[in-house]
């Protein structure tokens, strides 16, 4: 499911199921994996996924086996966030196409997030499928998102094209997709350079209030 390969201090991570890239245990497993190695012989991460799709959620199959099932893919899906968000380094996400729901959450995790142009849906559909998003999604969304799209992102479950999506604050650029991965490249790899320790130390306080929160709901 999970490439995983350094290139110039970057961790690239590209996961691939061959479907929709869902967010089940097995693939929160392969990220963590990965992250475990990007922090022990990288300065960046880079985030990707097939082409086409970025993620399209938690896996369906997996909610679907009942309440306690869902509710701990969910709780471990939100550790993850929780884990890209406060990471002490550079994390730059490629967003190859189609970002739903918890593939939508790691575009807000992430610190900076390129899109693919194309006939693409980013977005947060809970609402619409009659859930309630979790503590997680609240502050994820709340940090990063444009408050002029907060209502019509969080609560009526809009889902965007690419450019619109730039606008509502899931993505910081759109490019066309055959210089996706360049592009992303090179900005992980400018971030990469900047001061360790520095980047850290100020990533967490600009976000604390939100980690706290996430943290204090999981706990």
């Amino acid at each position: 499911m999970l490439n995983y390969s350094v290139q110039d201090n970057v961790a690239v991570l590209a996961y691939d199921d061959g479907k929709a890239n869902a967010v089940g245990h097995s693939f929160i497993d392969a990220v963590n994996e990965g992250l475990d190695k990007a922090q022990a012989d990288a300065r960046a991460v880079l985030l990707t996924g097939r082409d086409g799709v970025f993620s399209a959620g938690f896996d369906l199959k997996e909610i679907q086996q009942g309440p306690q099932v869902a509710a701990a893919l969910v709780g471990k899906g939100a550790a993850l966030m929780l884990r890209l968000f406060g990471l002490p380094m550079p994390v730059v996400a490629a967003a190859s196409g189609h970002a739903i729901a918890a593939g939508a959450f790691l575009l807000l995790a992430s610190d900076t997030r390129y899109g693919a142009a194309g006939d693409f849906r980013i977005g947060l559909n809970e609402t619409a499928i009659g859930m309630a998003l979790p503590v997680f999604g609240y502050e994820l969304s709340r940090a990063r998102l444009s408050k002029r799209h907060q209502t019509a992102a969080f609560v009526q479950a809009q889902l965007y094209d690419p450019d619109g999506a730039k606008q509502a604050g899931f993505l910081d650029e759109v490019v066309a997709a055959d210089q996706l991965m360049q592009q992303a490249m090179d900005k992980a790899v400018a971030l990469s350079e900047l001061p360790t320790e520095a980047y850290a130390a100020n990533k967490r306080i600009l976000r604390q209030a939100q980690i706290t929160a996430i943290e204090n709901s999981l706990a």
